[in-house]
């Protein structure tokens, strides 16, 4: 409502102060987000898979005969499912499962195709992860302190809301593929594949 010179009320539309430019950066802002996070699981396999010495020594990269699931899985103490996630460390189709996601996930999510399904996996990929660390015991089987600094809300949980946001936002229209993504016939008839 606007009041004029001689005081009368009536309505005028405001424009929102934001308007195009707020519009155009949150977007953008999206688009940011979604490559950094894509290239977070795209950095993960690479380091995985050649040993760059960052979370994976040079012995133990993947292309020498390591095990990019064994190191963390065969160290899960705590939660209701440590020891079925023990048994899985270091198996074949464990590595290859991971590995196939982190490479998966970390391609579709910076190119911007494939969010809904990259959501999908992403989160199942991060809720196993988040079991395997069990944030809400104080303690491992030891009784040590599990270092946890939160009881339920972890990295893990954040990388799988941000991976449903853009899927949701549809992040990959700005500075990605998902524009002609979703206009191949196959991606158009089955629109779960966007």
């Amino acid at each position: 409502m606007a009041t004029t010179a001689s005081g009368h009320r009536h309505n005028v539309p405001v424009p929102h102060p934001e308007g195009h430019n707020g519009r155009l950066a949150a977007v953008q802002s999206l688009a940011v987000l979604r490559v950094a996070t894509g290239l977070l699981f795209l950095w993960a396999f690479v380091d995985k898979t050649f040993g760059l010495g960052y979370a994976t020594a040079a012995k133990n990269a993947w292309i020498d005969g390591g095990s990019p699931t064994k190191g963390f899985l065969s160290h899960v103490d705590v939660g209701p499912f440590a020891e079925t996630l023990r048994s899985w460390g270091g198996t074949w189709w464990a590595d290859w499962l991971f590995m196939a996601g982190l490479l998966g996930i970390g391609l579709a999510v910076t190119l911007g195709v494939g969010l809904r399904i990259s959501a999908i996996t992403g989160t199942v990929m991060m809720l196993l992860m988040w079991v395997a660390e069990w944030p809400l015991a104080r303690t491992n089987a030891a009784g040590e302190p599990t270092m946890s600094t939160n009881p339920i809300i972890d990295y893990h949980l954040i990388y799988a809301l941000v991976l449903i946001a853009l899927a949701a936002t549809a992040a990959g229209n700005t500075w990605g593929l998902g524009e002609r993504w979703a206009r191949l016939s196959i991606v158009d008839r089955n629109r779960w594949l966007r």
